[in-house]
């Protein structure tokens, strides 16, 4: 039947050959069957099928075009039919013309002379075997080396099954092997290393059956990343938080690629920020310098830049910039910084200085020391009378304290006590300092509590027999003083006790005439004795 229908199969693609220039890849132009010399094992869907040789469902989907390929009885619809059904998808591999001649050619890549049970056999245009668009069939069996056995379909013609050796004049130009012969991997690819941002992760490619040439492609989160198609792969920013997968393709010619991929167990981690350079303080460690900090060298750059200055280990407060002022408190210690650096989709990272040499400072003395004139009682008058100073430039602060609270305003190397000192402790400190030395606090206390001196009045009122007498006591600083007071009438004496600053004192026994009256106010710690004096007449009884 194949020979028969030759001579008109050839004038039929005679005839669409210039159809076929304008139709290019879009539909592929009937093939004509083969003719060879071969032996017809059946002919016809039915009349195979009756001996056992099945069509694998072809007659009831002949009417549907497989990669675009003309439907019906066609060499290039059945073989793209059966590459369909064993898996591949119904889009044709390639690009361009259709014909079964050009099959070979644009899949030369995966085209050998070797035929293999699922490959297709393919005849080049014009040659034993094949017409003006040449020819495909679909290898059923690979009886030896020579002999194979086919099933197709032809333009024009019918199904069938034959028997085609290679001593004959029709063998086939070649064998393409869509998905026959597969590179399938004997141990799967894998992906080493710890899934982070800027932390290089590595595709072993596996072992594969037979060995190849291998590519890779990355993915994040299922999607392909551009340009990731190398066996080493960086994650970046964009594809934290997300699993990696890696496909790897092998390819080796005669061959269809085979893939297989591999993913990471845990999603991209945010990335550790790499310090090739550590931050290093700069500058003399000694009061009144000022010291440097640097950031230091990271990788990638940061993005957020911090610091934090220490000293002995302790956070120096609101100390936050890139520099640090060396102040009296800081003298004797040392200094270090934390440098603290992120950036986007990286881990922040904190490195602490090395500590500098404790902070060192000048020594100020006063060979002649400074000191303290005056009487602590109110209304007199306190000053400071200097000593000498080394080193002479030295400058000297004062500073008045009551009760070690310093007083507002008093700042003068003289100060005069008022009410409001009485009853308290007052102290000169004299605050030596100069440029890179350690101030010295001279202290300069008053002796005992400033005192106040009583005013003491006296009226006295007679009676039959005795005199009432009364005593106002009053004390600069002091509101209300108290304590005891002698009140003698004559030669009688009578003791009291002064309450608010007032008493009231009778006494008894006196023989009536005019008496005088005298007064007096022991004293306190704070407030001194005080005298008053006056004159009754006491009536008879």
């Amino acid at each position: 039947m194949h020979q028969q229908s030759h001579a008109s199969r050839k004038r039929l693609a005679a005839a669409l050959a210039g159809i076929a220039l304008l139709l290019g890849s879009v539909l592929a132009l009937p093939s004509a069957p083969a003719t060879a010399d071969s032996t017809y094992l059946c002919s016809g869907y039915q009349a195979c099928a009756d001996q056992g040789y099945p069509h694998a469902g072809y007659r009831g989907n002949s009417a549907t075009m497989y990669w675009q390929m003309y439907g019906g009885h066609n060499c290039t619809n059945y073989a793209a039919y059966r590459m369909v059904r064993s898996g591949m998808p119904n889009k044709r591999p390639w690009s361009g013309e259709g014909n079964a001649s050009n099959w070979g050619v644009a899949m030369k890549h995966i085209t050998d002379q070797t035929p293999t049970v699922g490959a297709i056999a393919w005849w080049k245009a014009n040659v034993p075997g094949a017409g003006s668009s040449g020819h495909v069939a679909y290898v059923e069996q690979v009886v030896s080396s020579t002999t194979i056995v086919v099933s197709e379909d032809s333009w024009g013609g019918d199904f069938h099954w034959r028997t085609i050796t290679k001593e004959g004049r029709g063998w086939p130009s070649g064998f393409i092997h869509f998905n026959d012969k597969v590179l399938a991997p004997t141990a799967p690819p894998s992906i080493v290393g710890t899934p982070k941002v800027g932390t290089p992760v590595t595709a072993t490619q596996g072992t594969w059956n037979p060995a190849g040439n291998y590519a890779y492609q990355w993915a994040a989160g299922g999607v392909a990343v551009p340009g990731a198609t190398a066996s080493t792969f960086t994650p970046t920013a964009a594809v934290k938080g997300k699993k990696l997968s890696v496909t790897v393709t092998a390819t080796k010619k005669g061959y269809a690629a085979g893939t297989a991929s591999a993913s990471t167990a845990s999603v991209v981690a945010p990335g550790t920020m790499v310090n090739a350079e550590a931050p290093v303080i700069s500058g003399t460690p000694q009061v009144d310098e000022v010291l440097q900090v640097s950031l230091g060298t990271w990788t990638p750059t940061p993005e957020i830049r911090r610091v934090r200055w220490f000293a002995d280990g302790t956070e120096i407060p609101d100390a936050t910039g890139w520099s640090l002022a060396l102040t009296q408190a800081l003298i004797d210690k040392r200094i270090t910084a934390r440098v603290s650096v992120k950036a986007t989709a990286y881990e922040t990272v904190a490195v602490t200085t090395a500590a500098t040499a404790p902070v060192l400072a000048g020594v100020i003395s006063t060979p002649t020391p400074f000191t303290l004139a005056g009487k602590a009682a109110y209304g007199k008058v306190l000053t400071v009378r200097p000593g000498t100073v080394d080193p002479v430039d030295a400058t000297a602060r004062y500073t008045w304290l009551r009760d070690g609270v310093a007083v507002a305003g008093a700042n003068g190397p003289s100060y005069e006590i008022g009410a409001a000192d009485v009853g308290h402790r007052l102290e000169a400190r004299v605050d030596l300092a100069r440029s890179s030395y350690r101030s010295l606090a001279v202290p300069l206390p008053a002796p005992g509590v400033v005192t106040t001196r009583a005013t003491v009045t006296a009226t006295a009122v007679g009676r039959p027999g005795r005199a009432v007498v009364r005593v106002r006591v009053r004390a600069p600083g002091v509101d209300a003083p108290t304590g005891e007071v002698t009140v003698l009438v004559g030669t009688r004496s009578v003791p009291a006790q002064v309450v608010g600053g007032r008493a009231r004192v009778v006494v008894p026994g006196l023989t009536a005439g005019r008496k005088p009256v005298r007064v007096r106010f022991l004293g306190t710690e704070v407030v001194k004795p005080g005298k008053a004096r006056t004159h009754v007449r006491v009536l008879r009884p």
